[in-house]
């Protein structure tokens, strides 16, 4: 729905703020405020991949403007039209709405709900500000600025009810007329670009997680994390965002569908903050069923008055919102099938080196760096290579990326190295943990760090130091003079088992120059990455339904996202891909 929601806070804001040409040129055809408005939506997508940073600055002078302008018209409104609607305040008057208007009042409520919009992708925001800036700006100065401007509003309109299509922009004085329009058509691209951010924000975040397609993402700053940009996602909301002005035309109807989008948005944050007070927070379950009952009960009103709007507009968001989540699920769907079949058909260490002397492998000069989702053993990829091709560098390490459940991993925890086998096959095991905050950096840093990770690991194991192990020779390098660590205990349960066997090695430091010898040699003769080129099929016994999901959607999918080896920043030059097909 935040997704959804991207879409239509820029239809429904830039054409609104456009419609208000009307009021000065009353035989201007709808053809040219859609046109109109689509050139400003193109233009602000396309000013989308040079960041917020440059034009950053005049987002707070540009919303400062657009607030005091609201707050000044209505102050003006209510003295020069009607002081007494200052009581509407009491929630008496609420009371009285709602008993004199029955039904008709309760449906109004789709359409009050946008007063609010907006405050649900607050989210957002917390990437460029503290809680506690964002707490001051929208209670000191953004609610007394709204309530000044509606209550403004609500006085001209006691006095012209007739002008009620279009009372914002009738209650503006002719003066400032021009002012205020050009001030409120800045004010929706600011505020089309929060959601815009919002929705980069959370599609990043997704597929950190496996819960989205691989995508490119572009840090616009160097300073601010939060400010990035999706080209894709960029490309597919503006033409989905000229779609539904060009479609709709309605402020009224695409009001509807914003309506229904940001109110089950909230509605489900506010289900969601239930699990958070008490998994999280730890709080008495009590006090977070009153939460939910709370706000839950007062979102319920206006969520089951914006349903009632479906067949006007609303459709959209719930027809949109389903796909996303279809694609999101099939995609993380797949994704499990496909570490689950690697991790199922892995080979052990001890036969693979059984089947050496039968192949005849060799080792060339140079460090091979294999990628897999195989956090022990030898994955089945690698072991097809092998048998078709019997040789691999002098040096071998198995590099297993992690996206952890927590915004950022620290630096020094980020690599956990680990030795396969005796000292002399020179073989590694990497497991690299990412946040779904942080970020990717390029080939060259990666691959200068891992290797230094790795001298750092021989140089810690040189001197009788233990080593904790999993199932086989499984060790964890951190400092020195760092004691043992538990893999369990650094996040690593989706790819280790929490039962396997543990069992303490020790390492003598005999060779240890050597191999810090044979590392530096290896680095020097360059080094060469291998990952898997994999086709995902249904079983044959597999039902319909799935072969539908596996080799068509799933399919799809992988084939038309972003390849893994340019995810991670791999040269083309240095790339070889095994191809294999996975049966799941």
């Amino acid at each position: 729905m935040v997704i959804g929601d991207g879409i239509l806070t820029p239809s429904m804001s830039v054409l609104s703020a456009v419609n208000g040409i009307k009021i000065k040129a009353t035989g201007l055809h709808d053809n040219y405020t859609v046109l109109i408005a689509c050139v400003i939506l193109v233009g602000l997508f396309e000013l989308q991949h040079v960041g917020t940073r440059r034009v950053g600055f005049l987002f707070a002078p540009i919303l400062l403007a657009w607030l005091f302008c609201i707050s000044v018209v209505g102050i003006y409104n209510i003295i020069h039209w009607n002081p007494r609607v200052i009581s509407a305040l009491s929630p008496y008057y609420v009371y009285n709405f709602f008993k004199k208007t029955g039904k008709d009042g309760w449906s109004s409520l789709g359409g009050i709900v946008l007063c609010v919009t907006g405050a649900e992708a607050m989210f957002a925001d917390l990437g460029h500000f503290s809680q506690l800036s964002i707490r001051i700006a929208f209670t000191v100065v953004v609610y007394p600025c709204l309530i000044l401007a509606y209550m403004g509003e609500a006085a001209y309109l006691s006095k012209h009810k007739v002008d009620l299509q279009r009372s914002f922009y009738k209650s503006i004085p002719e003066v400032v007329f021009w002012p205020v329009f050009i001030i409120a058509t800045l004010a929706t691209v600011v505020g089309s670009q929060a959601i815009i951010s919002a929705t980069f924000s959370i599609i990043s975040q997704c597929r950190a997680l496996k819960c989205f397609p691989r995508v490119r993402v572009i840090h616009t700053s160097n300073h601010i994390h939060g400010q990035i940009y999706i080209p894709e996602v960029n490309w597919i909301l503006m033409v989905l965002c000229l779609a539904v002005v060009a479609g709709y035309r309605d402020t009224d109807m695409i009001g509807n569908a914003y309506g229904l989008a940001v109110i089950t948005v909230m509605l489900v944050t506010t289900c969601l903050m239930f699990l958070v007070i008490v998994l999280v927070w730890k709080r008495n379950i009590l006090g977070a069923v009153a939460f939910v009952i709370v706000f839950g009960s007062l979102e319920m009103s206006y969520f089951s008055a914006c349903l009632a709007k479906v067949h006007k507009g609303g459709w959209f968001p719930l027809i949109f919102s389903l796909i996303v989540l279809s694609t999101m699920c099939i995609w993380h769907y797949g994704t499990l099938k496909k570490h689950s079949y690697e991790s199922h058909n892995k080979v052990s260490l001890d036969m693979l080196l059984s089947m050496g002397p039968n192949l005849g492998i060799n080792r060339v000069p140079g460090i091979g760096l294999i990628y897999s989702n195989v956090t022990t053993g030898v994955p089945p990829m690698f072991t097809h290579f092998v048998t078709n091709f019997p040789a691999f560098h002098r040096i071998l390490i198995f590099v297993t990326i992690r996206s952890l459940t927590v915004p950022k991993v620290p630096l020094n925890q980020r690599y956990v190295i680990s030795r396969i086998g005796p000292a002399e096959f020179r073989l590694f095991q990497c497991v690299v943990r990412y946040g779904y905050k942080d970020e990717r950096k390029d080939s060259h840093d990666f691959e200068s760090r891992l290797i230094e990770t790795v001298a750092e690991f021989l140089q810690s194991g040189s001197d009788d130091s233990e080593v904790r192990a999993l199932g086989m020779e499984f060790g964890l390098n951190q400092q020195q003079s760092s004691p043992p660590v538990d893999v369990a205990a650094l996040g690593l349960e989706n790819g280790i088992s929490s039962r396997a066997s543990k069992r303490t090695v020790r390492f003598r430091g005999v060779g240890c120059s050597k191999e810090l010898e044979d590392l530096t040699e290896a680095k020097e003769s360059g080094l060469a990455y291998m990952m898997g080129s994999t086709c995902i099929l249904a079983s044959e016994t597999s039902s319909y339904l799935k072969k539908f999901v596996i080799n068509i959607v799933y399919g799809f999918l992988r084939q038309n996202c972003r390849h893994p080896a340019t995810a991670l920043g791999i040269p083309h030059t240095s790339l070889i891909e095994v191809g294999m097909v996975y049966r799941v």
